[in-house]
C-alpha cells in the first residue's frame, strides 16, 4: 500500500533516531515521522502556490503542537481538549523558528508553515530536538526553497565539567547547563541556553562539541535528501526593483544620513518624515507601486547606510565606541505598596520590574507534556505601544512577549534561594516603558533590582547585555558591538544576548539574520558581553542597592516553613478540611501543606503566623512519657481535673494524683483556669492521656534539694 515508504536510522547520543517517510501526510510539500527513542514527532512543511500580496517579509509560521495523549494524560479544564499553546510549546516554536528562518531566500513571499505534532514523549529523548530535526528533514526533502539542512542537539554538563550530548532525564537532574544548539555544516545558526553560572570557556566548548555532533547528523540527513528529496519550485521574487532602489538611494542618501545621525529615536523619526514626501513627489509618477513598496524601500536605504557606517567607517549612530555602553541608571523602591521594584535605564531603553511575594500555593500549575508540573518563580514581560511611540491598543501577550519573559526568568533562576531558604512564590512583571534596543536584557537587570528590593536573598546579582554583529557581504570581515540600540538590531546581523553573574553565564539567546556564526564570532561575543555585564553589576546595580534588603516589605506576607510527620498531615487537615479551616478562620493565616509534610504558613501579621504555628505544633506534638509540662486546667469533674498541657493536647489528672497529700475534693487544689505543672504518665488502652501533678511536685522537690 505504501509504495514510497522508506525508513532511515541514525544513532544519536547512544539512542536510535529513526525517520519514516512516505507513510503519512502525503499531501504536504514535505513530511516525515521522526522517532527518537520512544519520542515521536510528525513534521510537515507546506507552502502556498503563490506569494502573499502587499508584504515585504517571509510569512513563515512554525507551530509546535503539544498533544496530551503523548504522555497518556487527558487535558484539564472544562473542554478536555488542547487549547492555545502553552508557554513551553510557544518557546519551543521560537527555538525552532530561529534557525530555520535565516536559511530561506530573502525574496520568498509565499506562505510557509512548519507543523510539528508531538505524538509520543519519552522524557529521556527531547521532543524539542526531535521536532527540530523533523522540521529540517521535512523542509529539506520538500520542494520549498530552503538553504538547509540544519541539525540540533541539547547539551548538558556535570558539575565537574563533563559535557553530555542529549542527556537523559536522570542526567538532566544534576546538569548545570541546558544548551540547545542548531547548526549547518559550516556555521552555528542558533544558541539557546540556561546555565548555573557556567564559564565562557565551558559554554564555548559545549557549543563546539554540539556543532561536531550536528555535522555527523547532517551527513545522515543529506543521505535522505539524496534519495527522496524533491526539486525546489520556482517562485515569484519579492525583491525590490534594483534600478528604482539605486535611483532613489542616490537621491536621498545625504538626507537619510543626516536624519539617522542622532542618538535620539524621537528626533530620528521626526527627521525621516519629510523624506517620504520628498521621495513620493519625485518618483511616484515614474514608479506607481512606490507607496506599496515604500516601507521595504526605506528600510533597505537605512540598512545600507547604517551597515556601511558600522563596518567601513567604524561609526555608530549615536557616536559611541564599539565597546561602549549607553548611559546607565538604576533605582529601587519606586512604589510603597509594591513588595519590590526596580527601574533600569540604558539610553532610551527603560524597564520597570515589579516583584510580588506570595504563599507557595500561588505557584503556577502546569498542564503540559513536559515533566515540570508547577512553577514557583514566574516572570512576565509587557511591551505596550507607547514604549516605541505607537498609538496601539493593548493586546494579550504574543510570542515575543512570552519569549522575552521566559528568557529573563531563566536568567534569574540559578541565583534564587531554595524554597527551604525562602518559602515564597515569586512573580516578577517587567513593564517596558521605553524601548530602543535590548529590552529583554534590560528586564534582567530590572529584575535583579526588584528581587533585592523585595528582600529576596539572591545568591548573586545578574545583569544582561546584548552584542551585535555586522558582516561583509563579499568577505569574511566582521565586527561586533556591545549594547546595540534598536537601529543596530534592526539593520544588523545578530542580537547575541547573554545574562550572568560575575562568576558565569545564566542564559544565552541568539537571534540571527545571516546563515550562521563562526567560532571566532561566538568567542568574541562571549568575551564582550562578559565585560559588559561585569560593568553593569559593579557600576550600576550594586550602587543602587548593594545587597538584598534584610526584610521583606511590610506589605508582603510573612512566611514560616515547618515540617510535620507525614502521618500527622491528616490530623492537621481534619475530616473534610475542618481542622485547617478552623485554624485559618481563628488566626487569619493561610496554610499550605505538601505531601512530604512541608507546611507553609503565611500572613501579613506575624502574630497570626505564630498563633497558627502553635496550634499545628500542638496537633502534631507527641508528649514524652516522664516529661513535665506546664498546662492550664480546662474543666473539673469529681474524679479529677483536665489539663491542656500543649495546644490541642489534654489529659486527666486523677484526684489521687493532684497533690502529695490526700485530696478530698478537686476544688481544694485547683480551679478552672489555674496553671499547673504536670508529669505525663502515658496513655491508657483507650488512648487517653494520664497526667500527675503529684509526681511533678515530687520531681521539683528533689531538684530543689539537690541544688
Amino acid at each position: 500500500m505504501f509504495e514510497n515508504y522508506k525508513t532511515y536510522t541514525f544513532e544519536l547520543a547512544g539512542r536510535p533516531l529513526t525517520v519514516e517517510i512516505g507513510k503519512v501526510a502525503g499531501l504536504a510539500n514535505g513530511s516525515c515521522l521522526v522517532r527518537y527513542g520512544e519520542t515521536a514527532v510528525l513534521a510537515c512543511a507546506t507552502a502556498s502556490a503563490r506569494p502573499r500580496d502587499g508584504i515585504d517579509f517571509l510569512p513563515l509560521s512554525v507551530d509546535f503542537e503539544e498533544r496530551m495523549y503523548s504522555v497518556g494524560r487527558i487535558p484539564g479544564g472544562y473542554l478536555k481538549r488542547e487549547g492555545r499553546p502553552g508557554e513551553k510549546a510557544i518557546l519551543t516554536s521560537r527555538v525552532i523558528d530561529r534557525p530555520l528562518r535565516p536559511l530561506f531566500p530573502k525574496d520568498l513571499r509565499n506562505d510557509v508553515n512548519v507543523s510539528l505534532t508531538v505524538m509520543s514523549v519519552d522524557h529521556d529523548c527531547s521532543p524539542e530536538i526531535t521536532a527540530m530535526i523533523g522540521a529540517s528533514i521535512a523542509l529539506s526533502i520538500s520542494d520549498i526553497p530552503w538553504n538547509g539542512p540544519i541539525g540540533g542537539v541539547f547539551m548538558g554538563m556535570t558539575e565537574d565539567g563533563k559535557l553530555m550530548v542529549n542527556p537523559t532525564r536522570k542526567q538532566r537532574e544534576n546538569s548545570v547547563l541546558e544548551l540547545t544548539v542548531a547548526a549547518t555544516r559550516e556555521k552555528v545558526v542558533m544558541i539557546e541556553a540556561g546555565a548555573k553560572e557556567v564559564s565562557d570557556d565551558d559554554m564555548f566548548n559545549a557549543i563546539m562539541l554540539a556543532h561536531a555532533v550536528i555535522k555527523q547528523l547532517l551527513v545522515f540527513i543529506d543521505h535522505i535528501v539524496e534519495e527522496v528529496g524533491k526539486p525546489k519550485f520556482t517562485y515569484e521574487s519579492g525583491e525590490l526593483d534594483h534600478d528604482m532602489f539605486d535611483e532613489i538611494f542616490a537621491y536621498v542618501e545625504e538626507d537619510v544620513k543626516a536624519a539617522l545621525d542622532t542618538d535620539d529615536k524621537n528626533v530620528r523619526d521626526e527627521r525621516m518624515e519629510p523624506i517620504q514626501d520628498k521621495i513620493m513627489d519625485a518618483f511616484l509618477e515614474k514608479y506607481p507601486d512606490l507607496e506599496t513598496v515604500y516601507p521595504e524601500l526605506i528600510y533597505k536605504i537605512q540598512k545600507k547606510i547604517v551597515r556601511h557606517w558600522l563596518l567601513v567607517d567604524k561609526k555608530r549612530v549615536d557616536g559611541r565606541r564599539m565597546d561602549q555602553i549607553r548611559p546607565l541608571a538604576a533605582e529601587v523602591g519606586l512604589f510603597k505598596r509594591v513588595h519590590g521594584s526596580g527601574l533600569f535605564t540604558r539610553g532610551q531603553t527603560q524597564v520597570m520590574t515589579l516583584a510580588t511575594l506570595g504563599p507557595i500555593s500561588d505557584e503556577q500549575l502546569l498542564d503540559t507534556i513536559w515533566e515540570e508540573e508547577s512553577k514557583r518563580y514566574m516572570h512576565h514581560y509587557n511591551m505596550p505601544g507607547y514604549s516605541v511611540g505607537e498609538a496601539k491598543a493593548s493586546r494579550s501577550p504574543g510570542r515575543r512577549e512570552i519569549g522575552h519573559g521566559a528568557l529573563a526568568e531563566r536568567s534569574l533562576v540559578p541565583v534564587l534561594p531554595s524554597v527551604e531558604e525562602f518559602p515564597y512564590a515569586i512573580r516578577l512583571v517587567s513593564e517596558v516603558v521605553s524601548s530602543n534596543g535590548s529590552t529583554s536584557q534590560g528586564s534582567v537587570c530590572g529584575s535583579t533590582l526588584a528581587l533585592m528590593d523585595a528582600g529576596v536573598p539572591i545568591k548573586a546579582p545578574v545583569a544582561g547585555i546584548s552584542c551585535g554583529l555586522i558582516t561583509a557581504d563579499d568577505s569574511d570581515d566582521f565586527m561586533t558591538m556591545i549594547d546595540i540600540q534598536g537601529l543596530e538590531d534592526f539593520y544588523g546581523d545578530m542580537d547575541f544576548k547573554v545574562a550572568g553573574t560575575h562568576k558565569g553565564i545564566t542564559s544565552i539567546q541568539m537571534d540571527l539574520k545571516i546563515d550562521g556564526l563562526t567560532p571566532e564570532i561566538i568567542r568574541e561575543a562571549l568575551e564582550v558581553t562578559h565585560k559588559g555585564r561585569d560593568y553593569i553589576i559593579d557600576e550600576v546595580l550594586l550602587k543602587a542597592i548593594p545587597a538584598p534588603r534584610a526584610e521583606a516589605s511590610e506589605y508582603a506576607p510573612k512566611m514560616v516553613a515547618m515540617k510535620i510527620p507525614v502521618d500527622k498531615i491528616r490530623e492537621v487537615i481534619g475530616t473534610g478540611g475542618k481542622v485547617i479551616q478552623k485554624i485559618t478562620a481563628d488566626t487569619g493565616a493561610k496554610i499550605d501543606i505538601e505531601d512530604d509534610g512541608s507546611v507553609f504558613i503565611s500572613a501579613v501579621d506575624k502574630n497570626a503566623i505564630a498563633a497558627a504555628k502553635a496550634i499545628i505544633d500542638g496537633i502534631v506534638f507527641e508528649p514524652e512519657a516522664g516529661a513535665v509540662y506546664e498546662g492550664v486546667v480546662t474543666r473539673i469533674i469529681p474524679i479529677g481535673a483536665f489539663v491542656e498541657f500543649a495546644p490541642g493536647k489534654e489529659g486527666l489528672v486523677h484526684i489521687s494524683k493532684l497533690d502529695t497529700k490526700r485530696t478530698e475534693k478537686v476544688e481544694d487544689v485547683c480551679e478552672v483556669g489555674d496553671r499547673m505543672r504536670v508529669k505525663f504518665l502515658g496513655t491508657d488502652e483507650k488512648g487517653r492521656m494520664n497526667l500527675s501533678r503529684k509526681d511533678a511536685l515530687i520531681d521539683d522537690a528533689k531538684a530543689s534539694s539537690a541544688e
